[in-house]
């Protein structure tokens, strides 16, 4: 992504700033007091339960094998829940109810900050022009991914296993 190289405030140009031992982006004249502060973006991610299932999702343009969960960002005045219920039923055309929150996850590579949530829903699957395709997986055969929503899908999979 392009780095900003003006003030949005004064329109002077950039320069760095340290602060309490971090580099941000500042403004170089000084006078209007701006800081990029760079904060991490709110993503919901659902873990949806669909007919016995979990639903995982194959971004357009994302490559063959790489599914995830349904995600999408926070909008401003907008609950972390109802976002959540509003993702799914945009990407894939369901009626969803939160069981309850997984977990909050940071999200480093993409300067995220996930917010991982329970979902059932029901109705029937209509993908929208941001998903290629889906993935149907049985809870018992679903398997974690490393890095980003696969960490909450773990703790997910601990969580039923231990409500047996």
């Amino acid at each position: 992504m392009p780095q900003m190289r003006f003030c949005p405030w004064c329109g002077s140009q950039l320069g760095k700033k340290e602060i309490e031992g971090k580099e941000y982006a500042a403004c170089a004249a000084g006078g209007c007091g701006y800081v990029f502060w760079d904060s991490p973006l709110t993503v919901v991610a659902a873990i949806v339960e669909h007919e016995g299932s979990v639903i995982l999702a194959r971004g357009r343009g994302w490559p063959e094998k790489m599914f995830g969960l349904v995600t999408g960002f926070l909008e401003k005045g907008e609950s972390p829940e109802d976002a959540v219920v509003r993702e799914v039923r945009e990407e894939l055309g369901l009626t969803a109810a939160v069981r309850g929150l997984v977990g909050i996850y940071p999200f480093f590579q993409k300067n995220q900050l996930i917010l991982a949530y329970d979902l059932v829903a029901e109705g029937e699957i209509s993908l929208n022009e941001e998903l290629e395709e889906i993935r149907r997986v049985s809870p018992d055969k679903l398997r974690p991914w490393p890095f980003g929503t696969g960490i909450a899908v773990e703790d997910w999979l601990k969580k039923r296993q231990a409500e047996g």
